[in-house]
């Protein structure tokens, strides 16, 4: 448990998150996918990956009345974090949505309940984990919705009940790296309400969460909406004149560097690193230029790998079965894998 968060930092290119999957609710399998197995692992890692990030929910395996989780779910969550270490790789394991008790809640009203049950919890996971070496890093939580400087002071207290339960459970675990969620786990947030790191007993443990998906308009909307419609085509060098009504109008190579930019001056500069826990852009079927739009995506995974690497934060793709077949272990998605790859440095 020698190194720092910087030092482990330095060892992890490129992540990826097995989504969809053990935070689905009601069950590992409840959300299509089939559970994780350990040829999955090695498949992530041969492709070039260096860390699996693993979303996880926890309250429906638990007792309402006790908040005692189930030692079935505990054991089946050690297993896989077992087979990421297996396969030599470093693995985050977090408090992902999970049916939206903390996230939806960084309120002054549910703070107490929250907190108890925050560290209700993660004294469980960390002593259920406690024997795993530095390759095991835990995360407070995934999104939490946080918008001002009230929700700030509510969401410190959560990541600090997270900071001080896991260290509560001594062994490995007091000096174990431990990941902190910036507000909404926005960059640009963080500018205005971010003011503080949790106080920690061990130096150099701690890293920030941010995730990206932007602009939105090409990386989450499925239809048009309101308030924009969506964007087929992104770069300044793959725009579409048979569609140009479906260019990115914003959020183009420029936003990306300003925003890379500021998570480091924010914290990546100052040695706190920075794990960008999810980002990614899906693949259309209705473009009418659709090479053009599969290149465009692709240059958007390149670049925004290659400027997060290049501003010292950790990427962590978004996969949920696109990527890489969970039943055969295919590449499903090589232009996409070649992307990132080549963002990284891996290819």
């Amino acid at each position: 448990m020698s190194s720092g968060a910087a030092a482990i930092a330095a060892r992890i290119r490129l992540g990826v998150n097995i989504g969809n999957t053990l935070e689905a609710i009601g069950g590992e399998t409840n959300w299509g996918n089939p559970m994780i197995t350990q040829d999955l692992i090695i498949t992530d890692k041969a492709a070039g990956f260096d860390a699996i990030r693993l979303p996880c929910a926890w309250d429906g395996y638990s007792d309402p009345a006790t908040a005692r989780i189930s030692a079935s779910w505990l054991d089946r969550v050690k297993q896989v974090v077992q087979y990421c270490i297996n396969a030599n790789m470093y693995v985050l394991l977090n408090i992902h949505w999970d049916g939206g008790w903390l996230e939806n809640n960084v309120t002054p009203a549910k703070k107490d309940a929250v907190v108890a049950k925050q560290r209700a919890f993660w004294e469980q996971i960390a002593t259920h984990l406690r024997d795993f070496d530095e390759r095991l890093m835990f995360a407070s939580a995934n999104e939490p919705n946080c918008d001002t400087v009230e929700q700030m002071d509510v969401l410190y207290a959560y990541h600090q009940t997270f900071v001080d339960a896991v260290r509560s459970t001594g062994g490995k675990n007091a000096y174990r790296v431990l990941v902190v969620q910036l507000p909404n786990v926005s960059i640009d947030l963080a500018k205005t309400l971010w003011t503080r790191m949790p106080v920690d007993r061990v130096a150099d443990r701690l890293m920030v969460e941010a995730h990206y998906y932007s602009p939105p308009n090409f990386c989450i909307l499925t239809q048009d909406a309101s308030w924009g419609r969506m964007f087929y085509y992104w770069g300044k060098d793959f725009h579409s004149t048979i569609e140009p009504d479906r260019n990115a109008a914003w959020g183009e190579e420029d936003a990306v560097d300003q925003s890379m930019a500021l998570a480091n001056q924010l914290f990546a500069s100052k040695g706190v690193p920075v794990l960008l826990g999810e980002y990614g852009a899906p693949r259309r079927s209705n473009p009418l230029d659709l090479s053009l739009h599969l290149a465009s995506r692709a240059h958007w995974m390149k670049y925004v790998t290659q400027k997060a690497l290049a501003n010292g934060l950790l990427p962590f793709l978004w996969d949920t079965g696109d990527l890489i077949d969970r039943r055969t272990y295919a590449i499903k998605d090589q232009q996409g894998l070649d992307a990132v790859l080549e963002g990284a440095g891996k290819k």
